[in-house]
């Protein structure tokens, strides 16, 4: 999507599922190993009664969305802003959903919204990004 293209207000939103593969691939890959997010066990001993997920693989499906949906291919991720606000459990459903709250065409650089909604509609990540498109 060019940058011209893209409207104040625009929205996409992509749902996905973490399944306990993604976890334990995420947990290899970045070494973060902490029973929560692997041991059911431990889990079930914590304040949320079973695993969760990675804040930062929820997070990282935003920049899916950003690189390959909204705005898409060839944009480049400038800035990210995170709040985590309730956990992802190991088999849950989130939407990602991302919208133009600005435009900086001096820079081609846009501003959006970027929360991760669980199915409930409790919003699991509140964030924020700037991203740059190059056309």
């Amino acid at each position: 999507m060019k940058f011209s293209e893209v409207q104040i207000g625009q929205e996409c939103s992509v749902s996905f599922t973490v399944s306990d593969e993604i976890v334990k691939t995420f947990a290899e890959i970045t070494g973060d190993k902490n029973p929560v997010h692997l041991d059911e066990e431990y889990a079930k001993n914590t304040r949320f009664k079973k695993r969760i997920c990675h804040g930062m693989l929820v997070a990282s499906l935003i920049s899916k969305v950003l690189g390959m949906d909204f705005p898409g291919p060839g944009t480049i991720l400038v800035r990210q802003q995170l709040s985590y606000r309730a956990p992802v459990f190991v088999g849950e459903t989130v939407k990602v959903h991302a919208k133009v709250i600005d435009k900086k065409e001096e820079k081609q650089r846009l501003i959006l919204q970027t929360n991760v909604i669980k199915s409930d509609g409790t919003v699991a990540i509140e964030g924020q990004a700037e991203v740059l498109i190059e056309q």
